[in-house]
């Protein structure tokens, strides 16, 4: 089973990475990138964010609610993170356009996590 302890842990790491990140855009990369390209920075930004967010709520929901919807709405969140938001920084980063392709899996990572965790509550 998963552990709650181990989200809350690794929400908190994401999040500390999203000031970072945002920090690094916003007083060092904004001045390199096209405002599109800054766009798509942003929106990076702002995923890892809000997913670092949800992370830490399934964490805590986790202490009260065990169950395997749980723990694959976590994992979801995490791997949505790291292939979006990844993609999306390193695309703008590196111009490496293909990453592009990729970012749509961290899209349906994001919505399956948030989908079990439905279903991991509703369950309960």
């Amino acid at each position: 089973m998963f552990s709650p302890k181990n989200f809350l842990k690794i929400g908190a790491l994401l999040m500390a990475l999203a000031v970072a990140f945002g920090a690094f855009g916003a007083h060092i990369v904004e001045g390199f990138l096209t405002p599109d390209r800054f766009d798509v920075y942003r929106t990076a930004v702002q995923y890892h964010f809000y997913h670092a967010l949800g992370l830490l709520i399934i964490g805590a929901a986790g202490f009260h609610i065990q169950n395997k919807w749980m723990k694959w709405s976590g994992y979801s969140l995490i791997a949505g993170t790291l292939i979006f938001s990844g993609s999306l920084y390193l695309l703008t980063l590196l111009d490496i356009g293909w990453l592009g392709a990729i970012t749509p899996i961290g899209g349906v990572a994001f919505i399956l996590g948030w989908i079990f965790l439905f279903v991991g509550v509703t369950k309960n």
